[in-house]
């Protein structure tokens, strides 16, 4: 069993950047691929990015490569998302998962979900 609680999401400028963070509960934290989701007001929840169990491979969507830096911390049992060049578009609740395999993670089929902070970029 994994608990994940978001945290770092807040109102920003277009341009600005921003660092959210996912604490894991449990010491199995390095046994999961994470990854981060969002989902805009009416719109679908979209794949952000996903990360390996120790760090070695990390994936993106299309929307967020270049900007977006996804990290991780197993002595902390934390994951992160380094967000630059923010941009209105991006605004949505974040999400963090935690899945048993890249494939799964990264389709949406994770085992385990956070419950979201909101991230709110003005024009």
């Amino acid at each position: 069993q994994v608990q994940l609680v978001e945290s770092g999401g807040r109102l920003v400028q277009a341009g600005d950047s921003l660092r959210l963070s996912c604490a894991a509960s449990g010491r199995t934290f390095s046994s999961y691929v994470m990854g981060w989701f969002r989902q805009a007001p009416g719109k679908e929840r979209d794949f952000v990015a996903a990360i390996t169990w120790r760090g070695y491979r990390t994936y993106y969507g299309d929307s967020v490569q270049g900007r977006f830096t996804i990290s991780r911390d197993n002595a902390k049992n934390t994951m992160y998302l380094q967000m630059n060049n923010l941009k209105p578009e991006d605004t949505a609740v974040y999400y963090c998962a935690a899945g048993s395999s890249t494939v799964l993670v990264t389709s949406g089929q994770a085992d385990y979900w956070g419950q979201g902070t909101q991230v709110t970029v003005s024009s």
